[in-house]
């Protein structure tokens, strides 16, 4: 609606993906602030339909009074059904509840026992008891978007991100997206390469992200990610890898990511003492980060950031001064990889959440004053060592807690919570636990019936008529593992784990296809290279683009020569930047109808004519921005 100028309350559809339970003061808020009536059932007819996807759909009864449906699961073949749905008008909600994947919240109702406990859902349509997630069993037959939204100013994934397989098969127990997005289903590395070229070409972006729950377990990342550095290096293109698992980074991988330049590493032990990591079924060797960490440095990277969990079922003081020692350690490596320089090591801690469908959703979460003693301790202990230490608010982690496992009554508290003026909750700047206080005292509930009880195994959890595949019973006995400190296999390599959600026919595990190597198609050599020659040009800025920063309006203009294919050239050194200089900066409002910028090409296509310059670059400009002529200059002036 950004780009179309379409008021909220004038959609048919209107969608929120559902990532984090803190965002939801900020659904309302949206409704609110689009003039949709935020009560469901309140809801005339031609207002939107809203509905929600994403994780924090698997348990919506939270937001349920606020939707009209949800989506569980794979969106790319249900959203084409759900929009045939809602064309027809008449006996919507029956029709999206036909949809396989599609939970309409309305069409069940929820009896409570005294003590608070969820006593029964009841199905209110007939033949429609249970809501199973929806599949998509290949995903190499969706394809994938390579026009994205490009926005202006910069933002915190502001590069080409891809996703190149979907779902994990690792069974970490405390891990809800590991868990709701089985099975496993990779791209094929020429699929890859396809949507990156399309989305590149589209952009004008220099950095490739190469997305997964664990990217480093892909079938042939060593060989896509030699083959993406070697399509796009001379580009000065970056690739990343955000979501590597310690024991997957290999040196070539690291090698690879640092030829154009160096992305930030966060490896995540997720436990600092052996016996933990084997109680959430880790599977990380101390020896395993170490080594990795070692060919890190090595490789001439700087800093690390390493990523832990406190307050995991049965977690003692001396698991905590674990992640102390094996920090110190890693900077020990560090240290002899780089000949004698010390290394930054930035522990970051956050405290565990039990979440629904994993091994410990009936665990209790530790108490706030619990949580600050904890990481009191860690900061204690790893500011005598002078390591970097990141924590997060402990009450912020409570709401998170309450709203992970809530039940339906939660959005009378959030409403009231929304009404008392709570807004962006994941911003500590903005994040005012009184007000919700007042909301939970306002509506009877409390924080601790959500967070810090444990669950007997024949509690009826809020969100038992919805299904993601899989079967509780085996979540059961994965708590009763993770108890026994016993492991549990990848299935993707090893036997099946019986978890329930394959079928082993449509539903199973798919792997990229045997091959022998990636070998993708190169860049046109050269498109960079040859002698340089230089370009003046004369650029207006108007209307709404007199509203970029120098900084926004640079980055524009630079994406703007990658998406004509001028022969861009680069500088040299760690982080080469585009040969482009500006004459001046003028102040954000105001608008220019003649700046001046000059810009270095190659000239590997010959000689370019500045009328050709403009003419390309023009062809990809937004509206507002306009240049109005060119000269070819010295490189170097007098």
């Amino acid at each position: 609606t950004l780009e179309s100028g379409i008021p909220l309350n004038e959609l048919d559809i209107m969608g929120f993906s559902l990532q984090y339970e803190l965002s939801y003061t900020n659904i309302l808020n949206m409704l609110d602030l689009g003039g949709i009536t935020m009560l469901a059932k309140d809801r005339r007819g031609d207002e939107p339909f809203v509905i929600g996807g994403g994780p924090a759909a698997f348990n919506p009864e939270p937001v349920a009074d606020f939707f009209d449906a949800f989506l569980l699961g794979d969106g790319e073949e249900a959203a084409l059904e759900i929009a045939e749905a809602v064309m027809e008008r008449a006996e919507t909600l029956k029709r999206l509840a036909a949809i396989e994947g599609v939970y309409v919240p309305s069409f069940f109702s929820v009896e409570y026992n005294p003590d608070g406990t969820v006593r029964k859902i009841l199905p209110l349509l007939e033949g429609y008891e249970r809501v199973t997630k929806r599949v998509l069993s290949d995903i190499n037959t969706a394809t994938l978007p390579t026009r994205p939204v490009v926005p202006f100013m910069e933002t915190i994934h502001d590069r080409v991100s891809v996703e190149i397989a979907r779902g994990c098969t690792r069974g970490c127990r405390f891990c809800q997206a590991g868990s709701i997005y089985r099975p496993v289903r990779e791209r094929t590395p020429e699929n890859i390469v396809k949507i990156i070229d399309g989305a590149l070409e589209n952009t004008g972006y220099d950095e490739v992200s190469l997305l997964s729950l664990s990217t480093g377990d892909y079938t042939f990342i060593e060989e896509l990610l030699t083959g993406l550095m070697g399509r796009f290096a001379d580009e000065n293109i970056a690739v990343s890898l955000p979501s590597l698992r310690v024991g997957t980074l290999s040196a070539k991988v690291a090698g690879e990511i640092k030829r154009v330049r160096k992305t930030g590493f966060t490896l995540a032990p997720e436990a600092g003492s052996e016996r933990l990591r084997l109680l959430i079924n880790k599977g990380i060797r101390e020896e395993d980060l170490l080594a990795a960490v070692k060919d890190i440095f090595t490789l001439g990277w700087k800093s690390v950031k390493l990523y832990f969990m406190l307050g995991l079922p049965t977690e003692t003081d001396e698991d905590l001064k674990e992640i102390v020692r094996l920090a110190e350690c890693v900077r020990q490596v560090g240290r002899k990889a780089t000949g004698g320089r010390t290394p930054q090591i930035n522990v970051s801690v956050s405290s565990f959440i039990p979440k629904p469908y994993t091994a410990f959703q009936w665990e209790p979460q530790i108490t706030r004053e619990e949580c600050v003693r904890k990481q009191s301790l860690l900061r204690s202990a790893l500011g005598a060592l002078k390591l970097g230490f990141k924590w997060n608010d402990p009450l912020m982690s409570v709401l998170e807690g309450v709203f992970a496992r809530g039940d339906r009554r939660l959005s009378a508290a959030l409403l009231a919570a929304f009404r008392n003026g709570c807004r962006f909750d994941g911003w500590s700047e903005s994040f005012d636990y009184s007000r919700w206080e007042a909301a939970f005292n306002e509506t009877g509930l409390s924080t601790d019936f959500y967070t810090v009880r444990r669950r007997p195994f024949d509690e009826v959890f809020p969100w038992d008529h919805l299904d993601s595949g899989v079967a509780k019973r085996f979540l059961e006995k994965e708590l009763g593992r993770a108890l026994e400190l016993a492991r549990t296999v990848d299935c993707k390599v090893d036997i099946c784990s019986a978890c329930g959600v394959c079928d082993h026919k449509t539903v199973k595990n798919r792997p990229a296809p045997e091959m022998d190597a990636f070998k993708g198609p190169s860049a046109p050599a050269g498109k960079t290279g040859g002698p340089s020659h230089k370009v003046r040009l004369r650029f207006s800025k108007t209307g709404a683009m007199r509203f970029l920063s120098h900084l926004e309006l640079a980055s524009a203009i630079t994406r703007a020569v990658k998406r004509a294919g001028l022969p861009l050239k680069y500088s040299q050194g760690f982080h080469p930047l585009p040969r482009i200089s500006f004459a001046s900066s003028l102040p954000v409002g105001l608008e220019s109808l003649e700046e001046y910028m000059d810009l270095e090409l190659g000239s590997s296509e010959g000689l370019l004519s500045p009328k050709e310059v403009v003419e390309r670059l023009n062809s990809k400009l937004p509206d507002g921005l306009r240049f109005l002529g060119a000269e070819a200059i010295p490189l170097k002036l007098a």
